[in-house]
């Protein structure tokens, strides 16, 4: 027993976070799987109710405490709420899933018995860096933290213009290798949607402007010029759907364009595997306000040994190993889209090779395992149990 009369053993951590399965997408899956790699009884995690998560809850190896609504601020009851959390389990760190906005509540986590608050950054907080009020706001929240993280060059770069550097720690999303894979079933998904032996270029992300399907669907008829078999797949759900479905059509491409919608999570390695080319070309928008923070699914391509062409939106390139592992283009440049496609498809020897390389970069660089250490070394050492005595 501590000095304070708690038992020693890994350090007991709150995850406070609005971005938690089984609500779709990367940073979710980000923090799920920094939660489910500590050790057995050292999690509780604070997050809001998402439909079906009361089936996904009783799965996890942890409790999740679910919020009443779908969205946690950082006001007074969801401070109440994560305190009381933080009194009952013996937390001694407190994990803000993303620093903004819930980092505000960091001082009610301390006045509640947590020694150690760190905070994940992504792409959002990168942004408000660059904007005056919301850097002020950034700034509070960092004044709190022992530890802050970012995800890459450029994420640190912009948070270091608000951030002490000295509490920055870079940590960024693993890959699990042997679930994206060559192999993970994707001649199954060529099977089941009729693409058979055609050149795939396949796209795995929400449906939304900044993640550029727009850009690769405009693009598509070039790249058909060049490839007249070639196959756009594009994977994900979102609010951009209906009006990507319209200019396939307006475009005549419905024979080579499937807009697939979103599937589950565990199918996602099959329809990486189903490509030949990865391909997500991003881009900044509103002056900086809507820009990737790093870009997850570049990570799982490359896992899957697919040649990736990124946007040089943000954090994007930090994801690829531009030449090596992949290309960079301006997303907002259809033809130059076009081009770097259009390049790969018609030299499958060097896209073989990028793709073999960028599997081997991921093994080594960015696999869960190395991930999961750089977490727990940030929550901080177990408790000693040693006790001090006074004669």
């Amino acid at each position: 027993m501590t000095a304070d009369g708690r038992q020693p053993g890994p350090v007991r951590t709150l995850i406070v976070t609005n971005d938690f399965p089984p609500r779709a997408g990367g940073i979710q899956a980000f923090v799920h799987a920094l939660a489910t790699r500590r050790p057995p009884g050292s999690v509780v995690v604070y997050a809001p109710r998402w439909a079906g998560c009361d089936e996904f809850d009783a799965r996890q190896p942890y409790p999740v405490v679910r919020h009443p609504t779908s969205l946690m601020l950082p006001l007074p009851g969801v401070a109440r709420r994560a305190a009381a959390l933080v009194r009952r389990h013996g937390c001694d760190t407190v994990v803000f899933g993303a620093a903004a906005p819930l980092g505000l509540l960091a001082p009610a986590m301390r006045a509640a018995g947590a020694r150690r608050v760190v905070m994940l950054t992504h792409g959002h907080e990168a942004a408000w860096a660059g904007v005056a009020p919301a850097r002020a706001l950034l700034a509070r929240i960092g004044a709190h933290a022992d530890a802050i993280t970012y995800l890459g060059d450029y994420t640190r770069e912009r948070l270091a213009r608000v951030i002490p550097p000295s509490r920055l720690v870079r940590l960024a999303p693993g890959v699990d290798t042997t679930v994206f894979r060559p192999g993970a079933g994707g001649a199954e998904v060529r099977l089941a949607l009729g693409i058979g032996d055609r050149p795939v270029v396949v796209c795995v992300s929400r449906l939304v402007p900044r993640k550029g399907q727009d850009t690769l669907v405009r693009c598509w008829p070039r790249v058909l010029r060049a490839v007249p078999d070639a196959v756009l797949l594009l994977v994900g759900g979102g609010p951009y759907r209906r009006a990507l479905e319209r200019s396939v059509a307006a475009r005549s491409l419905t024979g080579s364009v499937i807009v697939a919608g979103p599937v589950p999570w565990s199918s996602l390695p099959a329809y990486y595997d189903a490509g030949d080319v990865f391909a997500m070309p991003c881009r900044t928008r509103f002056g900086g306000m809507d820009v990737e923070g790093l870009g997850i699914v570049y990570l799982e391509a490359a896992a899957t040994a697919l040649p990736v062409v990124a946007g040089a939106s943000g954090g994007a390139p930090d994801a690829v190993r531009h030449g090596e592992t992949g290309l960079v283009v301006d997303g907002t440049r259809p033809k130059e889209v076009a081009a770097a496609l259009t390049s790969l498809l018609t030299d499958p020897a060097r896209a073989r090779a990028m793709g073999e390389r960028g599997r081997a970069w991921i093994t080594g660089e960015w696999h869960w395992n190395l991930v999961a250490d750089r977490f727990a070394a940030l929550l901080g050492p177990p408790e000693s149990t040693t006790v001090e005595t006074h004669s």
